[in-house]
């Protein structure tokens, strides 16, 4: 068995499109920590809970770090967020 532990931060939006874009901005600034993973990141509906919506592309690039565009992206992926 491993000895990660993940930590389950409940964080309430009004809607689908508005969770995802809170967990980006939570995700994208939760890389300043070394321990952190945000293309882990997924939103569920609060009575849910068991169906997640991802939040990042979540695919390895080079040097194992993971493409930082939103899930579905169109065209190549990127370290670098698109606006």
């Amino acid at each position: 068995m491993s000895q990660r532990y993940v930590i389950h931060l409940p964080v309430v939006a009004a809607d689908l499109p508005a969770a995802q874009r809170l967990a980006r901005v939570v995700g994208h600034w939760m890389l300043v920590l070394p321990m952190a993973d945000p293309g882990e990141t997924t939103v569920s509906e609060e009575d849910a809970q068991f169906l997640r919506h991802r939040v990042f592309c979540d695919r390895l690039m080079p040097g194992g770090r993971r493409c930082l565009l939103r899930d579905g992206h169109d065209g190549g992926c990127s370290r670098r967020l698109r606006r």
